[in-house]
Parts: structure tokens; C-alpha cells; sequence
């Protein structure tokens, strides 16, 4: 399609795009982003809660902090002060400790940022809160498309807008977890790493990168990654100083964290608090007791194309990522500092995660690295008007199919964690079909793994063989 198709205007430089215009389409694409994402707070999680697994204990986290400024919910847990968002009665994570304290294994940065909601308008204000990062998130998106990469404002509005209003990114807007955050400043971070080489964006690279494992530790490949790629672009533009700094700040918080959570875990990580850990073999076992990494290989592809927990059977425009790659493979500018992240967040994911298919809704162990992939697709998007074409169409299907989620869940026939898969959307209902079952594993599987494989992997190959060499980084300059 990119290769025959007749050519889209490039993409006009940084310095050409009017900064009065370029706010008006941030503030779009986020109070879209937010009125996609707000409704999913009245969708239940399970028959007989408003949240559940980690969330419950994350709001009660957040609870502890702005009533009682610390993280021990011991009390909380005692008054059962989670009844109203999980009408049942909710099992313990959190390993009493000598002195009675009980502290959940989850890091204390997204508690903290929902203190406030959650302290004055309880469990639906938090959500909401959520929601107003996901806005930001995707206003943050298109500011880094059009800013350091030179993605058209159009273009990167109308694409980072459809996926964002989609799945994973717009139900994890009100899903009380990390993931969002974490998305968000994973996009901070690799704006200031291809940033000017300035204090104020080291500064603000330093801060996004240590947001990331106070968010939760499973982000630190993804966090130390976009580190490397800033402070190698500074080292090589001869800012050896600033390089210094950076790096100074990274081990004063790199100290904070050792520091921090020796004293409230008891460990070098969340899981050090959690009764499950302590029982099975220690903080380690997050991973599984027995991982067969050989096997969770499948996820490779299986985190984009499972029949329920990949993410493109709910928005078929990520399945625009594998040609993204092997277009934007051609920009030396943007292999490192918008791949090598992505491809981070993904092997996490695949390698690391306890499992693909768990007690959550489909994409968030990749949520993390998925505007970066927003940010790939809207490049291939500008190249010719067919992927243009292709990209706002699948991106449709799968605003759709999200809008038949939350009005379901709304109705009280489906929840988002249990039972979503029995959607009625009929998009969803045919394209399963065509997809592997990773929880049925059968000659099946296998055979429609192997096809997809050599779709994208095909589609991969046609988009890096139909792309000239790319642009340098408009952004270089910019702050």
C-alpha cells in the first residue's frame, strides 16, 4: 500500500508548525482521549466489585496516605474501608509486619498521585483522575510525534487520537493500575532524551526516568533504556558535563529507591511486603516459581494477535506496527530513541511478566511502550495516502469496538475483567476466528501463529524495502 499509493505531503519541519495551532490539537486529541476513557469508570470489574485484583489495594494505598500519610492499611483492611469499590470481602497481599504493619506490594507513586482524588471524592474520583492522565498521555503523544519526529499534526492527531480512544489505552484510563503513568512518562522521557541537550531537559529526562520504577519495577528496562539513548545522544553532542549531571542524578535517586524501599518493603523491591512472596521463594518469584521462558516465547506475537488478550483483536490498527517498524527502521534518528524502548516495554512483556493472559484486561503488560508505537504508525500513516487510508479505517473499527465494551459494561452484560470476550460487537466476533488461542493450544494455534508470523513479518519487510532513507530529528533543536 505505501509503496503504490500516491504520496502524502511530508511532514512540514518543527519550526513550520504554529505553536497556537498545535495547542488547539493537543487540547483535541486529550479531551477526546478523556470523554473516550471516563465512561469505562462505571463498567464493573467483576460481579461483585467496582475494582479488583491490585486496584482495591492501590485505593486503599492511597486512602493510608492522605489520611494517615503513610502506606500501612492495616487499619483500613480492619474497617473494611474498601467496601465501596469491592462489595466482597477482599483477600490480603500485604505480609503483616513485626510491629502490625501492613504495607501492599505495589510502589507508592501512583497511590500517591490519587491520594488526593481518592481522599476527597473517593474510588469514581480517582478513576477520573486516571482519566485526565490518559489525556495528557495522548497530548504528550502528539507533541512528541510532531516535535521529534516530524509526523504531520493531522496525521499525528487523527492516529494517536483513534488509538487512544481504543483499546488497551482508553479502558487502563480509568483501570486503576500504573499503566498509564507509566505510559506517560515513559513519553516524557524519550522527548527529553531527544531533546536539545540543555539542564532543564536533562532535568526533566532525570525525573521522568525515575518515575518509572517508583511506578513499579517491572518499568525499570524500559526506564534504563531511554536513560542510555539521552545520555548517549548528550555524550556524542559533546555536553560531557551535562552527561555527568544526569548521570549524578540518576544515582541520587537510584540511592532514594534502595533507601526507600529497604524501609517500607523490607526488601529491595515491592514483593519483599507481599504474603504470596514470602510463602513461594521470595521477591524473585514475580517472575513465576518455574518460568519456562522458552514457551513464553509465543508471546512475541501472541501479545498482538491473541484471540482475546492481543490487543489487535480489539484495535486492528496495531497490527499497523509491524510495517511501522520496518519503515521507521530506515530513520537512524528514530531507531534507537523510539524503538529500542518499544522493543524493551515488549520483551518485558513477553519474558518477564508472570503471565500474557491474566486476571486484567487485555495489552497492560504493554501499555507501557504503546504510544511509542502510536508515534511509529502515525510515521508510517504520513508516507502515502492508502496507509493513511488503512490506518483512520482499522482505527475506527476499533474506536467502535471499544464504544461496544463500555456501553455493554454499562448495561450491566459484560465486566471488564471476567467476562469482556462475550462482547456482541460483531467485528470481534469474526476476527477471533482468524486469531491463535493461547489459553486452547492446539495444531491450530500453532498454524495461525505461524501465518501471522509471516504476515507481519512480510508486511515488515514491503514497508523497510518501500521506504526511502528518513529525516533527522526536527527536535534536536527545540525544547
Amino acid at each position: 500500500l505505501g509503496a503504490r499509493g500516491a504520496p502524502v505531503r511530508r511532514a512540514v519541519t518543527t519550526a513550520a508548525v504554529p505553536r497556537r495551532r498545535l495547542g488547539w490539537l493537543l487540547l483535541a486529541v486529550a479531551v477526546t482521549t478523556v470523554l473516550a476513557a471516563a465512561p469505562g469508570a462505571g463498567v464493573r470489574a467483576t460481579f461483585g466489585a467496582h475494582t479488583t485484583a491490585d486496584e482495591p489495594h492501590y485505593l486503599l494505598t492511597a486512602l493510608s496516605l492522605w489520611e494517615d500519610g503513610d502506606l500501612d492499611v492495616a487499619d483500613e483492611l480492619a474497617d473494611e474501608r474498601y467496601r465501596p469499590f469491592h462489595e466482597i470481602r477482599l483477600s490480603d497481599q500485604a505480609a503483616p509486619a513485626a510491629d502490625g504493619r501492613r504495607v501492599a506490594p505495589h510502589d507508592p507513586l501512583l497511590p500517591l498521585l490519587l491520594a488526593a482524588p481518592m481522599g476527597l471524592g473517593g474510588w469514581v474520583a480517582a478513576k477520573l483522575a486516571l482519566a485526565l492522565l490518559a489525556g495528557a498521555l495522548a497530548a504528550a503523544t502528539v507533541w512528541l510525534a510532531v516535535r521529534r519526529f516530524d509526523v504531520r499534526p493531522g496525521v499525528a492527531t487523527v492516529t494517536v487520537g483513534l488509538l487512544a480512544a481504543s483499546v488497551p489505552l482508553a479502558p487502563y484510563g480509568t483501570q486503576v493500575y500504573p499503566e498509564v503513568p507509566a505510559a506517560l512518562a515513559t513519553v516524557l522521557a524519550v522527548a527529553a532524551a531527544t531533546g536539545p541537550a540543555r539542564p532543564r531537559t536533562a532535568v526533566g529526562l532525570v525525573l521522568a526516568v525515575t518515575a518509572l520504577p517508583w511506578l513499579a519495577v517491572k518499568y525499570v528496562p524500559v526506564a534504563a533504556t531511554v536513560a542510555v539513548i539521552g545520555l548517549w545522544r548528550w555524550w556524542r553532542a559533546g555536553a560531557r558535563p551535562l552527561v555527568l549531571a544526569a548521570v549524578a542524578g540518576f544515582l541520587l535517586s537510584g540511592l532514594a529507591y534502595v533507601v526507600g524501599h529497604l524501609a517500607w518493603y523490607g526488601g529491595l523491591t515491592v514483593y519483599a511486603a507481599g504474603d504470596f512472596f514470602q510463602e513461594h521463594g521470595g521477591q524473585l518469584t514475580v517472575v513465576g516459581t518455574a518460568p519456562d521462558y522458552l514457551g513464553r516465547a509465543r508471546r512475541l506475537v501472541g501479545l498482538l494477535v491473541d484471540d482475546e488478550f492481543g490487543v489487535a483483536a480489539w484495535q486492528p490498527a496495531w497490527l499497523l506496527l509491524a510495517p511501522a517498524i520496518g519503515a521507521i527502521l530506515r530513520r537512524a534518528d528514530a531507531r534507537a530513541a523510539l524503538l529500542a524502548p518499544l522493543v524493551a516495554g515488549w520483551l518485558t512483556a513477553t519474558f518477564l511478566a508472570l503471565t500474557m493472559q491474566g486476571w486484567w484486561f487485555p495489552g497492560r503488560q504493554i501499555v507501557v511502550v504503546l504510544p511509542l508505537a502510536a508515534v511509529a504508525i502515525a510515521d508510517l500513516a504520513q508516507r502515502s495516502r492508502p496507509w493513511l487510508a488503512t490506518t483512520v479505517a482499522a482505527g475506527a473499527v476499533g474506536v467502535v469496538s471499544y464504544a461496544f465494551l463500555v456501553v455493554e459494561g454499562l448495561r450491566g452484560q459484560l465486566r471488564w475483567v471476567i467476562d469482556f470476550a462475550t462482547t456482541a460487537n460483531p467485528w470481534y466476533r469474526v476476527v477471533r476466528h482468524v486469531l491463535p488461542d493461547y489459553l486452547d493450544v492446539t495444531w491450530r494455534t500453532w498454524a495461525l501463529q505461524t501465518v501471522w508470523i509471516v504476515v507481519l513479518a512480510g508486511a515488515a519487510v514491503a514497508a523497510w524495502r518501500s521506504t526511502q532513507t528518513g529525516r533527522s530529528v526536527s527536535g534536536a533543536g527545540s525544547s
